[in-house]
């Protein structure tokens, strides 16, 4: 009884979390037309790249710098979603065995269903708040997204209603909730006074890269981390 309380326990929280994520993607599929991308275009990348914080960087630099910024997208979008590597190493226990499995839950390891998965008590309630999790924002992401991406072609150049200046704000909205601990936010302020310094005079796209080495050199450390844990402990 209580492993089955466990279990539906983990459905709500997915469902919770999967619902209000996959809305999310409305400003996706929205702010992708707005940075030039077609409406397939903007629905293969939630398919196949399946990350929202590497999409929004990718949008958000093509937005700036158009098609001569391509390759500093991609490069940011790749370094914001080898976060997801990590997370790997924690939902592995959590998968099990099998190619299969493994290569399916690969596309599905994101900052929610790793979060929710966790989260749980049990291994048998981890495994369905990762399965959940990753099944209802995959099939609702990708919906929203399509229904963004139409939405934003129907009301034609959505940029004059400041929509493609939304992207950062988006991009923000996801890191937001992170900062809750001395050494995040450190690395934050650091990358955006980075990139802030360096965008008048580098090419569009190269600050974000230049703001990404910064926060993996402040943040790999994780020396505030370190001492807030060791003050505590003398505390």
């Amino acid at each position: 009884m209580a492993a089955e309380a466990e279990r539906r326990a983990a459905w709500r929280a997915s469902l919770a979390v999967g619902l209000a994520v996959s809305a999310y993607g409305v400003s996706f599929g929205a702010l992708a037309v707005a940075s030039g991308l077609d409406i397939w275009q903007a629905c293969v990348l939630s398919l196949v790249m399946f990350s929202g914080g590497s999409q929004f960087a990718l949008i958000g630099v093509l937005a700036t710098g158009g098609t001569a910024a391509g390759p500093a997208a991609i490069a940011g979008a790749t370094l914001l979603g080898l976060r997801n590597g990590l997370y790997a190493i924690r939902v592995s226990p959590i998968i099990g065995p099998g190619v299969a499995r493994r290569a399916l839950a690969a596309h599905l390891t994101i900052d929610e269903s790793t979060a929710v998965a966790t989260a749980q008590p049990t291994l048998a309630a981890q495994r369905v708040g990762f399965w959940a999790t990753g099944a209802i924002i995959y099939i609702g992401w990708n919906l929203m997204t399509l229904l963004g991406a139409v939405l934003g072609d129907l009301l034609g150049d959505v940029r004059q209603f400041g929509l493609d200046a939304a992207a950062g704000a988006a991009f923000l909205g996801l890191v937001w909730p992170r900062l809750r601990a001395l050494q995040p936010v450190a690395v934050a302020v650091g990358a955006a006074v980075v990139a802030t310094a360096l965008l008048p005079v580098l090419p569009q796209g190269v600050p974000v890269l230049v703001a990404a080495l910064v926060a993996l050199v402040v943040g790999i450390p994780n020396l505030l981390g370190a001492r807030a844990r060791s003050e505590e402990g003398s505390a």
